[in-house]
């Protein structure tokens, strides 16, 4: 059995998490989501682990 994981969706799911937890941090939440994403996508590491 061959599983993929991606990382954006991984991120994304630990994002959402954190700012149901705390709202008050959601400019920093969404900042370094948007780094993330915007690193994976120039690098192209959308599938970390293959």
């Amino acid at each position: 059995m061959n599983i993929q994981v991606s990382l954006i969706p991984i991120v994304s799911l630990i994002a959402g998490i954190l700012i149901l937890i705390m709202p008050s941090l959601l400019p920093r939440i969404v900042a370094i989501y948007l780094i993330v994403v915007g690193i994976v996508g120039l690098f192209g590491m959308g599938n970390l682990f293959r």
